[in-house]
C-alpha cells in the first residue's frame, strides 16, 4: 500500500467518525430529541404509524435518535470508521494523485452515513 492510500485510508476513516454525528444532526436526530419539521420527524412518524402507534424499541428510528443523543456507541465507531476507510482506501488505489484524501474522505463519509442512516 503506497502512502497515498494509507492517507485516503486515515482521512477516510477520520472524516466518517467525525461527520456522522454531525449527519445525524443535520437530518433531525438530536441531544434534545427530534427535531420539529425535518427528516427524522417524518421518519418518526412512519415508524408510529406502521407500528401501530408508538416507536418500537430497536428499530432504526430508536436506534438512531440514541446515536443523536448520547453520540455513537464504540462498536458503531468502529463499523463507522471501517467502513469510511475502506472507502477512502479503494477510493486512493484507484484514483490516486494529489486529492485522494479529500475524495476519499468525502466518499467514506457518504458512504458511512447512508449506512448509518438506512441500516
Amino acid at each position: 500500500m503506497d502512502a497515498l492510500t494509507v492517507i485516503a485510508v486515515a482521512a477516510g476513516a477520520g472524516a466518517a467518525v467525525v461527520l456522522a454525528p454531525v449527519a445525524l444532526g443535520a437530518v433531525g436526530f438530536t441531544a434534545a430529541g427530534i427535531a420539529a419539521n425535518s427528516v427524522a420527524a417524518g421518519m418518526m412518524a412512519s415508524a408510529a404509524t406502521a407500528s401501530g402507534g408508538g416507536v418500537l424499541a430497536g428499530s432504526t428510528v430508536a436506534v438512531l435518535q440514541a446515536a443523536g443523543a448520547a453520540g455513537l456507541a464504540g462498536s458503531t465507531t468502529a463499523v463507522v470508521a471501517g467502513v469510511g476507510g475502506a472507502v477512502g482506501g479503494a477510493v486512493g488505489e484507484a484514483v490516486g494523485g494529489a486529492v485522494v484524501a479529500g475524495v476519499g474522505g468525502a466518499v467514506g463519509w457518504l458512504t458511512a452515513t447512508a449506512a448509518a442512516l438506512f441500516s
